[in-house]
């Protein structure tokens, strides 16, 4: 364990280091925040804050796992082996939030990243990552019931796309939360937290490396990001931090457990999917704004008081969380 706190906070200090750096780049490129006219007024000031501030995230986590890569390789080659899937996965999934902001910001593209080429990089990126689990580590289909407190063996055939979806789903999801200065990464660290102790009571050991590294390199973005932000992670960040999510819940078996721990990711999805379905049916909305935090701040809500309050909560549901393994 003395390994992990020492490499999360070199993590912590890589990551404040490049955020010094890459934030008055942004600045300087004029990367700037694009507000929606009919959201709350108060993120109209937010015009022009730079965004794609998720590259400092993904960059931190790059350099300290290479870092630990070379500190176990020698030590322990298989535990070494075990980090490159999961950061591969992480990668991939922020290169294409990379590419979407860099289109939308740089290029001016509005549209950015057409959604089916976004979402067929999502899955190509998913599928590889799963076969690999299945083919490359052996894994295996069992999958954790909480409530149950057991192991059930899933069918290959319906595994790979359960999985699969769980992937794109949770990604989507911690995108829709990233709309609020410092609320997606709060509720994420608190998740990555859980389920680095998870990994930490099942001896999965290079989960509990690459979970404090990325632990590190979050809270370190936060200073940037809490309120008033001075960067905010844009799609690189979301859906990088969504691809380290779902992409170690599937590594330990648990895809379930973010039913739970990740419940606030969830009713923002929800929300969502409600506001369109019943918009499309009936022409008038049942939340002010989705999703739900736009909805909160719509209500007379501060954003801090949103942040704290879905931290809270993000933090009850993950200590029951725990009480379920």
């Amino acid at each position: 364990m003395e390994f992990q706190t020492k490499i999360l906070l070199l993590s912590f200090a890589v990551t404040i280091i490049l955020g010094i750096i890459i934030v008055p780049i942004l600045r300087k490129l004029k990367v700037g925040q694009i507000e929606r006219s009919d959201g709350p007024e108060t993120h109209l000031k937010k015009q022009g804050t730079p965004t794609m501030g998720g590259i400092i995230i993904m960059l931190g986590i790059i350099i300290v796992t290479i870092i630990a890569y070379v500190y176990y390789s020698t030590k322990v080659p298989e535990l070494a082996k075990n980090l490159l899937p999961i950061l591969g996965l992480t990668i991939g999934f922020g290169i294409i939030g990379f590419i979407d902001d860099f289109k939308k910001l740089i290029l001016k593209n509005t549209k950015g990243l057409k959604p089916s080429l976004k979402m067929l990089g999502l899955l190509l990126i998913s599928v590889v990552f799963v076969l690999y689990l299945q083919k490359g580590l052996n894994l295996g289909t069992e999958t954790y019931i909480p409530i149950l407190k057991q192991y059930i063996t899933i069918p290959i055939y319906a595994y790979i796309p359960f999985a699969i979806l769980v992937l794109l789903g949770a990604t989507n999801a911690i995108n829709l939360t990233d709309g609020i200065d410092g609320l997606s990464p709060s509720v994420c660290t608190i998740i990555i937290t859980c389920l680095t102790v998870i990994a930490t009571m099942l001896g999965v050991k290079e989960i509990v490396v690459f979970g404090a590294i990325v632990i590190g390199a979050v809270l370190a973005f936060l200073i940037f990001n809490i309120y008033p932000a001075r960067v905010f992670m844009g799609d690189t960040g979301s859906l990088f931090l969504g691809g380290v999510i779902s992409g170690i819940a599937l590594y330990l078996k648990m895809p379930l457990i973010l039913l739970i721990i990740a419940i606030i990711p969830v009713i923002e999805t929800i929300s969502v999917i409600i506001q369109v379905t019943y918009f499309k049916k009936t022409g008038k909305r049942i939340f002010k704004m989705a999703p739900i935090h736009h909805h909160f701040e719509l209500s007379g809500w501060r954003e801090n008081q949103v942040v704290i309050f879905f931290s809270i909560i993000t933090l009850i549901v993950n200590i029951i969380g725990l009480q379920l393994i």
